[in-house]
């Protein structure tokens, strides 16, 4: 299996980050600065009776009249326990179905991956995030960085290749510190060797590519070779249909073609960019594994023929051309490996040491500008929701004008009669 050969690769890379003081002291994470909630909590307060939030809620919707966006901003904005996490997470499943569901504002979104860090219910915020559709949340490529982080700090890196995944689905790799956060996250689920569904692999494989592509570094050359294998292996077994379900890829067949062409890139780069061994040990691997169960299915294929031909599956035949280069590709993988070595562009550190290093070098360096812009942010969002307050405040009186009136009016007209 290609876990086997991460196995074997991978054991130097618990040795590091068992004895190596800078993976230990976890100086890649982001600075507690870049976390802090203190700008956050500064904001001007709306105390809120989320009780009366909620029966205001429940009765609009009762007449199938629309909530607004300010009022689902206000209850998450006034959570106070983990119970009021569950309450929210209901209304904004509400206001998601709702008329209203376009106007779910950035801030509410943010506050809400807040308010479930601060309350202990980050499995919400990973929840909503994956159900997006369901619930709205599209976060901010800092919010992102939050919760990502937040995961990090637990070594539960599972959770924040999740995290990951849905980065990649909203194609929201801007920021570079985001870029480098992802590819810490991935190497380092990478490093505990998982076992992976075709669809983890597909997730995995697009989050590697495309993140990978914003780094031309030694990182992210890896991550793009890792994810046009991992994808490759899927387009191998189930088909190209089964690489492009779901994901924002390229739709044209020829991934582990295009994973070699990485390996070309890099040996004819004149730059001192080089490819971890251990992806390489992993490519390796997915061949054999490929090799065998193409063997397995050839066999297979024979003995049904001989017995009739019964329950033998239809193959698409672009899939099957591709199949048949696997002997090529194996072919071609060993002369460039063996060529990428005696041009010493086969780095000895694996890839999780790779991207530790990336992160400790450059996140520092890029966590000033996000905080520049989160500040200009909290500014936009300020002034736009004392707009929709006031906005809001106008449209209760003039409703309430409007109700004396016709009351008025009404009273004139029963002293007539």
């Amino acid at each position: 299996m290609a876990a086997s050969v991460w196995r074997r690769c991978m054991t130097a890379a618990v040795k590091v980050q068992r004895l190596s003081p800078s993976v230990s002291t976890r100086r890649w994470l982001l600075s507690a600065a870049y976390s802090d909630a203190t700008l956050w909590e500064a904001r001007e307060k709306d105390p809120q009776n989320l009780a009366l939030l909620a029966s205001n809620m429940d009765r609009t919707y009762e007449k199938n009249l629309p909530v607004s966006s300010l009022t689902v901003s206000q209850f998450v904005d006034n959570i106070s326990s983990r119970e009021e996490v569950d309450q929210a997470e209901y209304y904004l499943y509400k206001f998601r179905h709702s008329p209203n569901c376009w106007y779910l504002r950035d801030w509410t979104i943010h506050s809400w991956v807040r308010q479930c860090l601060k309350y202990g219910a980050r499995d919400k915020a990973l929840h909503t995030l994956q159900n997006k559709v369901q619930y709205g949340i599209f976060p901010d490529n800092f919010t992102f960085n939050l919760l990502i982080d937040s995961y990090l700090r637990d070594e539960d890196f599972k959770s924040a290749s999740s995290v990951v995944g849905e980065v990649m689905l909203q194609e929201a790799f801007d920021l570079p510190s985001t870029q480098i956060l992802s590819l810490y996250t991935l190497a380092s689920y990478l490093a505990t060797r998982p076992q992976l569904t075709v669809s983890q692999e597909r997730a995995l494989g697009a989050s590697l590519l495309i993140c990978g592509l914003r780094q031309d570094s030694s990182v992210g050359v890896t991550a793009r070779f890792l994810g046009n294998v991992l994808l490759g292996k899927v387009e191998m077994q189930k088909g190209i249909h089964a690489v492009f379900k779901g994901m924002p890829l390229f739709w044209e067949r020829g991934y582990m073609s295009r994973a070699l062409a990485v390996m070309d890139g890099v040996a004819a780069s004149a730059g001192d960019v080089k490819l971890a061994k251990d992806s390489l040990a992993f490519l390796e691997d997915v061949l054999h594994e490929l090799s065998s169960t193409s063997s397995d299915s050839s066999d297979s294929s024979g003995d049904e023929s001989a017995g009739g031909g019964e329950g033998k599956e239809e193959v698409d035949e672009d899939d099957q051309a591709e199949r048949e280069k696997l002997s090529e590709y194996d072919s071609k993988f060993k002369a460039m490996v063996s060529q990428l070595e005696s041009q010493g562009k086969v780095d000895a550190s694996d890839f999780r040491t790779l991207a530790t290093g990336l992160a400790q070098q450059l996140l520092p360096s890029v966590e000033r500008p996000d905080l520049d812009q989160y500040e200009t942010a909290l500014r936009a969002w300020e002034a736009e929701r004392r707009q929709l307050i006031q906005r809001e405040r106008e449209t209760r009186r003039k409703a309430e004008e409007e109700k004396r009136e016709r009351l008025a009016a009404k009273a004139a007209m029963q002293q007539q009669a």
